[in-house]
């Protein structure tokens, strides 16, 4: 075995924490064929493969583990020669994906603040509701609703909230309150495309009110709050989006609740990056402080919020 090259083995970091050689192209500013052919001239100083092939991406093997474990130690080295003897400045692009209603309202405040503590770290934030990916391509942190079912990656349990279901006070002038999860049959339902949801817990939650037909449906849950707002039907939200809104009520607090989980998943290599870390820390500081109205309470209430 030859002494790897420096150069190369900071390519096998880009492109163990990203998955892809097109995604490490871009963030070295080279192009795809420099990268392969740096990978190669790698696997051969170090006398075997450091990338198997998966579907849509790469995965480091055994020896391409080890062979990060380096890369890391050299970044650091070098990063630190810009800083010596303080504290390293974190930089760097982290990219975030999670469902539409935690990033306006947990991702978003996280990104201001690492943006406050780190103003070298750049937020990038992807709105999209989705199982976890088995790939992870181009995505250095997702949140997921459900406890994911994922390889080579580490799932993290963030924080529990609620769906309830809410009504207008103009819809309820017009057509009354149910009184019973039996009248619901009589309303219709704001709620996601049935037939487009690929979240199975959410899919589970729509089993609260089975005999209920679909009013407007979407793929965005802002569209299902302002449907419901709207007095299109009754609208199966998460209370900590609804009860922003003073002319939104909420419904059969008792009988029509759904307690769901979003956990954050990454790789480990990518979680061991300090600026990953930074908006991994920034994003739980944020979910907790928030605890309260993602399980729509009142903060210093232990009980449900009730119509008013």
């Amino acid at each position: 075995m030859n002494v790897p090259s420096a150069d190369d083995l900071l390519v096998l970091l880009a492109v163990g924490r990203s998955g892809r050689f097109t995604s490490a192209a871009d963030e070295l500013g080279v192009n795809h064929t420099t990268i392969s052919r740096r990978i190669a001239a790698l696997e051969r100083s170090l006398g075997g493969r450091v990338l198997t092939r998966s579907a849509g991406g790469w995965e480091l093997t055994d020896l391409g583990r080890d062979a990060l474990a380096a890369a890391e130690r050299i970044e650091s080295a070098i990063r630190g020669l810009g800083n010596p003897g303080g504290q390293r400045r974190l930089e760097g692009v982290v990219r975030v994906s999670a469902t539409d209603g935690f990033s306006a309202y947990i991702a978003a405040p996280a990104g201001a603040l690492v943006r406050q503590r780190h103003p070298g770290i750049t937020v990038e934030i992807v709105a999209t509701t989705r199982r976890a990916s088995q790939q992870r391509s181009g995505m250095d942190v997702e949140v997921v609703v459900g406890q994911p079912q994922v390889h080579r990656a580490e799932a993290h349990r963030l924080a529990d909230y609620t769906l309830g279901l809410y009504a207008s006070r103009e819809y309820l002038a017009a057509h009354g309150s149910p009184a019973s999860v039996r009248d619901l049959r009589n309303h219709r339902l704001v709620y996601f495309i049935d037939s487009m949801l690929q979240v199975d817990d959410l899919d589970a939650a729509r089993r609260l009110a089975p005999a209920m037909q679909d009013s407007v449906s979407s793929t965005n849950v802002f569209v299902h709050v302002e449907a419901t707002r709207a007095a299109a039907g009754l609208g199966l939200l998460p209370c900590f989006m609804a009860d922003r809104h003073p002319d939104l009520v909420r419904l059969l607090p008792t009988e029509v609740e759904a307690r769901l989980t979003y956990w954050l998943v990454a790789r480990t290599e990518t979680l061991r990056r300090p600026e990953v870390g930074a908006v991994v820390t920034a994003i739980r500081e944020v979910a907790h402080a928030q605890r309260a109205a993602l399980l729509g309470r009142p903060a210093g209430d232990g009980a449900p919020a009730s119509a008013r």
